[in-house]
């Protein structure tokens, strides 16, 4: 199978959802910064900065998936795969500043009223506005989250929880924006406290995300329990013995396999290579056919 013909239609699929987001990202973007401004809330605008950093991820997603679907070429022998892992640490790093700049903002307002300092109390279409876009970003996070999983890109995934950071972010907001309205001007406090909480569940996506990522750019190997399948594949298969030298990474959304094993010194080269295709297609079946599998056969000492 033509690997460049599978992953137009999966590269087409990872735009037109990501194109999807980016319509409510610039819809909600612009709705927050009028009901910020009108409503006279501070929080409100911050949070339509938040959203318009959402709106330059999806750019960002854009941009490094179709670079990570180009085919193998002489210079990338193992394909472009790692542009979107760089893509993933990109918007793993933007949600990092967007949760420090959170809590930034909230904790030097929580300091300002510490020093006796009054905030303004925002108004009602900014609450409206913030209850508008949790909805509507818990929304986009399910579509995209899906649709990340069945399509097996880490870079939608990650795009997605960026999506309820956004959503979580606005939970915030309108606590804090509820609570003034509600409870009156001495009150006003709640919007950056909750902020500050907000926060700090960003910084611990942020963090999940660039994790993997950072671990992949280094060539970390795969998990254990997948180099254990590995292994009982290669077992299975009668009269192979001892795989050693295992290697493996991952690149992008696929993963690269090394291995050798041994099989009986007086095996015919027909006999070992339908031994290794056989060995392959099954590695393929589990873990996707643009797998990169090399294997070496020697014979048993």
């Amino acid at each position: 199978m033509n690997t460049s013909e599978t992953l137009v239609p999966r590269e087409r699929e990872i735009r037109r959802v990501t194109l999807v987001g980016s319509v409510g990202n610039l819809m909600l973007t612009l709705f927050k910064f009028f009901a910020g401004i009108m409503g006279h809330s501070a929080a409100m605008v911050a949070d339509a900065v938040h959203s318009l950093s959402d709106l330059a991820t999806d750019v960002v997603v854009i941009l490094f998936v179709r670079l990570a679907g180009r085919p193998s070429d002489r210079d990338h022998a193992f394909g472009h795969g790692k542009y979107e892992t760089l893509a993933t640490a990109v918007i793993g790093l933007l949600l990092l500043a967007v949760g420090c700049m959170i809590f930034w903002n909230g904790a030097t307002a929580v300091y300002a009223v510490c020093r006796g300092e009054q905030l303004p109390v925002p108004g009602r279409v900014a609450l409206i506005a913030a209850l508008v876009s949790v909805a509507t970003k818990e929304l986009l996070y399910q579509y995209t989250a899906r649709r990340g999983r069945k399509l097996h890109s880490q870079t939608m995934v990650a795009n997605a929880w960026h999506h309820r950071s956004d959503a979580l972010s606005s939970v915030g907001t309108a606590l804090g924006i509820g609570g003034a309205v509600v409870l009156g001007p001495r009150w006003a406090v709640l919007d950056p406290l909750a902020a500050i909480v907000v926060s700090a569940l960003i910084v611990h996506v942020a963090y999940k995300l660039l994790l993997p990522c950072v671990g992949e750019l280094l060539e970390q190997s795969l998990p254990e329990a997948e180099e254990q399948y590995i292994r009982q594949v290669i077992l299975s298969h009668p009269g192979v013995s001892d795989p050693h030298n295992l290697r493996t990474r991952r690149i992008g959304d696929y993963r690269a396999i090394e291995v050798h094993f041994r099989m009986d010194g007086n095996t015919t080269i027909h006999e070992a290579h339908a031994a290794t295709r056989a060995i392959e297609d099954a590695l393929r079946e589990k873990f996707g056919r643009q797998t990169i599998i090399n294997t070496h056969v020697e014979p048993v000492k």
